[in-house]
């Protein structure tokens, strides 16, 4: 979150209902949930993924987190705590020491990850041992030097490997793409493209047309961060876009708040990212366990103002939920 402070629901998704003692206690202690009650099917990959939520008639709650950030043991546990508490696919940024498309938060994130010697290896270690856990999509964000200093082959076939359902290359130019892209779809890996408010309806279509998995929205001109409202604009490209393809659309950058996924929701996104506000929240705080707690809190907010569907979790079952272990 650029600035300000985020507010926190006094009601999170993976408390114990009568006890202080706070759901991710497990997690701490490696012990992460042993199923959802949404009944995700694991292993599902994005498109199939949004389908299943469109059944559902629900909308995709897709945070962002920095590996790294403050360290990688956390960041294992965010990823398995956001995949108890309502994500449906899960953002990863890879640390890079020029993030020119990220605003303050997400760069100071970047320095953090950095500072505590985090790299690809052990960010592909982490996934290698979390994703088997979880039943979330990872898909990982990345700048495009980051995978040109490895080459794109074993960048590729390290997050094959890694489990990795999708590929996010922010500073990328479309008409350079088509490479990576064909690279990506013989290790199984959607390429998720940006369209912007400033795209042309004629560039606007060739990236939906070329976007595997969902297209991505940016919701504003500029970097990403934390935003008071959501920019009307939205609504009419989101329209626009739907016109003209049958793919999910999720809308990312300044989204924050609960009114915001909630009014996006309305205007017909597929899926909303949140990212800054949650990076905010886990790596600026005095501890991990507060970090997760407050992470648990503001997500559990987001996704109560996001449609349920038929597969929402009422109180009794969430009760339910929480005192189950996975496997």
């Amino acid at each position: 979150m650029a600035s300000g402070t985020v507010a926190v629901a006094p009601n999170s998704c993976c408390f114990h209902v009568s006890s202080a003692k706070p759901r991710f206690h497990s997690i701490l202690m490696n012990h992460p949930p042993k199923s959802s009650l949404r009944m995700r099917a694991q292993g599902l990959g994005i498109s199939e993924t949004f389908s299943d939520l469109r059944r559902q008639g629900r909308v995709a709650f897709i945070p962002y987190i920095t590996a790294g950030d403050p360290d990688l043991s956390t960041t294992a546990k965010a990823l398995k705590l956001l995949d108890c508490c309502g994500a449906d696919i899960i953002e990863l940024g890879l640390p890079y020491n020029n993030p020119i498309l990220d605003g303050p938060v997400i760069q100071a994130s970047n320095k953090r990850a950095l500072a505590g010697k985090t790299n690809m290896e052990a960010v592909i270690s982490m996934l290698k041992e979390v994703v088997p856990q979880i039943s979330c999509p990872i898909v990982i964000y990345s700048y495009y030097n980051l995978i040109l200093a490895r080459r794109s082959e074993w960048f590729l076939s390290a997050l094959e490997d890694a489990g990795a359902k999708g590929i996010i290359v922010p500073d990328l130019p479309f008409e350079e793409s088509a490479d990576l892209k064909r690279e990506a779809a013989k290790k199984n890996i959607d390429m998720v493209l940006l369209t912007t408010p400033t795209t042309t309806k004629k560039k606007m279509k060739a990236i939906s047309d070329a976007s595997e998995g969902f297209i991505y929205l940016v919701s504003s001109a500029g970097v990403t961060g934390a935003r008071d409202t959501v920019n009307r604009q939205v609504q009419f490209l989101l329209k626009e876009i739907k016109e003209k393809t049958a793919k999910p659309v999720a809308v990312g950058f300044g989204i924050s708040k609960p009114e915001h996924v909630k009014q996006l929701s309305l205007w017909g996104a597929d899926g909303v990212i949140v990212g800054s506000a949650i990076v905010k929240l886990l790596g600026e705080a005095n501890s991990t366990e507060d970090g997760l707690k407050h992470v648990e809190s503001f997500v559990a907010s987001l996704t109560a103002a996001l449609p349920r569907g038929d597969q929402g979790l009422g109180e009794e079952h969430a009760s339910s939920f929480i005192l189950q272990q996975r496997r």
